[in-house]
């Protein structure tokens, strides 16, 4: 006697998961989320206040903190790269494998990390070390987003996709929060006990975090729109979803890169050169800067709660219109508070820059461009333009930022025209963009999301519905 197995697929019904089953792909999906960015972030952080002293010791200050930030950026140019591989892996084989795998290498890098002797140690090989742990990190991290979104945004119901997709984008302030603390409890130590041991702390227990992880993610079932695409498809191994995606959707993958732009460079600025700003300016210590970052995390999941939940009632477009809009009528705001140096000042450059911006040009951005491709090229499409955005975005955004303080003789107005640029590239691929958020995940495969605005979210979107069919 055989049993029927729970929700299955069927062709042309629904492809929601159950209550039970999407709750903990919710949990998953913010879970293994917040423990990449957890390590991930806690690099960038450690880069600010910490390596520029370990492992680059005896340069002149300037030159160890942009060195030091050179080499948190080649994280970033990793990440495409894990983009494209994991990307490719994720259409072929499933989200949920890749998911593991992605978990399994970036606890392992961090975890190195924090055994890694310094230069004082083995010379010129801690530096090369560094980079290399720093290049796996951003491989790993360049496939996880995508996939932990898209097993979110696969399985949820349209009218709740975009506030089901911001989960994963929900983990990686709460992988800051935890990372964070952690740091800040170890500046608590003298500044030698700091510098010598303290700081490794927080990586080695990446492999407890990595082990959690793992355990969660091996008990969430795999898309189900994925299973029947994987179903229907004999010569899926012959595929090569990454040509496929280049070559017939290049207009999506383009809008998708440069619609995340804004809200990467929310993070590249106020997540990581901002604390070092503060601190290297001797205005703030390190422990109250990195207690207000941990503070500004839980504002900015707030704020992607509250923007992704609008966008499933107006449309992921226009939200992000709007937080693009709000990004550039801020950049010299929060530039000013910055320069003024006062904890009260600085606290709230952090709500303004970091959590509303970065909660309005980010919450509703993983629906968005979940919505700009089909099921066959999704993860490649969401995992390279989100990736691609991440790099240049956020990628050399500390080190330029720090340059153009130099150039601008301590004032921070070049940093404040080079935020406005970035949201103004956003601001215009949103514009050439079409809102998708009224149609079901099938309808998602057919014609593409690049065509003039929408007249009106819900009209059209009910529209398309009918129109469209998978």
């Amino acid at each position: 006697m055989t049993t029927q197995p729970q929700n299955p697929v069927v062709p042309g019904g629904s492809y929601t998961a159950g209550p039970r089953e999407m709750r903990r792909i919710l949990f998953s999906s913010f879970l293994g989320t917040a423990v990449e960015y957890y390590d991930f972030i806690l690099y960038a952080t450690a880069a600010g206040i910490v390596f520029n002293q370990v492992f680059f010791a005896g340069m002149d200050p300037n030159l160890a903190i942009l060195v030091s930030f050179g080499t948190l950026a080649v994280g970033y140019i990793a990440r495409p790269l894990g983009g494209f591989i994991f990307g490719h892996l994720g259409d072929l084989l499933g989200r949920k494998a890749i998911l593991v795998g992605t978990v399994l290498m970036m606890g392992i890098a961090s975890t190195l990390i924090g055994l890694l002797p310094t230069s004082e140690q083995i010379g010129v090989w801690a530096p090369i070390l560094l980079v290399a742990l720093r290049l796996f990190q951003g491989i790993a991290v360049g496939g996880e987003w995508g996939g932990a979104m898209l097993l979110a945004f696969e399985n949820a119901k349209k009218e709740s996709r975009g506030f089901a997709s911001a989960f994963a984008y929900m983990g990686a302030p709460a992988g800051t929060i935890l990372g964070t603390l952690m740091l800040s409890a170890m500046t608590t130590l003298p500044d030698g006990q700091f510098l010598e041991w303290g700081w490794r702390v927080p990586f080695v227990l990446s492999a407890v975090l990595m082990g959690l992880a793992i355990f969660i993610r091996m008990r969430v079932s795999e898309s189900r729109v994925f299973k029947e695409i994987s179903a229907k498809s004999e010569a899926k191994k012959k595929r090569v979803p990454a040509a496929e995606l280049f070559r017939e959707h290049p207009k999506s993958l383009l809008i998708a890169v440069a619609s995340g732009l804004s809200g990467q460079m929310a993070q590249g600025l106020m997540g990581a050169w901002a604390i070092s700003y503060a601190v290297q300016q001797a205005v703030l210590a390190p422990g109250e800067v990195l207690n207000l970052k941990a503070l500004g995390g839980v504002s900015t999941i707030v704020m992607i709660i509250i923007a992704s939940k609008l966008s499933d009632r107006l449309g992921r477009r226009k939200v992000l219109i709007w937080g693009n809009i709000g990004a550039m009528l801020l950049a010299f705001p929060v530039m000013s508070l910055l320069e003024m140096g006062s904890t009260v000042a600085f606290m709230l450059a952090i709500f303004l820059g970091l959590s509303a911006v970065q909660g309005f040009t980010s919450g509703p951005y993983g629906a968005f461009v979940g919505e700009l491709f089909p099921t066959s090229v999704r993860y490649s499409g969401t995992s390279i333009g989100y990736q691609l955005a991440s790099t240049l975005g956020a990628g050399f955004t500390p080190l330029i930022a720090t340059a153009l303080v130099v150039a601008g003789g301590g004032s921070l107005w070049m940093v404040a025209c080079l935020w406005i640029a970035f949201s103004g590239m956003s601001l215009v691929a949103l514009l050439a963009a079409k809102d998708r958020s009224g149609q079901d995940i099938q309808q998602l495969d057919g014609p593409a999301a690049v065509a003039a605005p929408e007249a009106s979210t819900s009209s059209q979107n009910d529209g398309e519905t009918a129109a469209v069919r998978a």
